[in-house]
């Protein structure tokens, strides 16, 4: 899968409501009430991850998460990170949700 040109990048951007772009990678942060509601997130995501054989890098700080989506084969943004991240926006969240940041 190729990379991405910084067009097609911003165009997939308008369409993926808090994700922003910093250098090669698609970034998102998710805010929770509750650790535990974080964490439940962080296993759907691993879940997805698992489904889509393409898996983000994932930080967390209790009750905040921030992914990161990259293809390192590629060197950039490629097709399979916009769609993970599309994924992830249509995806049943947790009770209690995330709020954005």
């Amino acid at each position: 899968m190729a990379k991405l040109s910084p067009e097609q990048v911003e165009a997939a951007l308008a369409e993926l409501f808090g994700w922003r772009r910093e250098g090669e990678t698609l970034v998102k942060e998710f805010r929770f009430k509750t650790f535990r509601e974080a964490m439940a997130f962080v296993n759907e995501v691993a879940d997805l991850a698992r489904r889509l054989r393409h898996h983000p890098e994932i930080v967390i700080n209790y009750n905040r998460v921030k992914l990161g989506l990259t293809t390192h084969d590629e060197g950039g943004i490629t097709e399979k990170d916009i769609e993970f991240a599309r994924q992830v926006e249509s995806g049943e969240r947790p009770r209690g949700g995330p709020t954005e940041v």
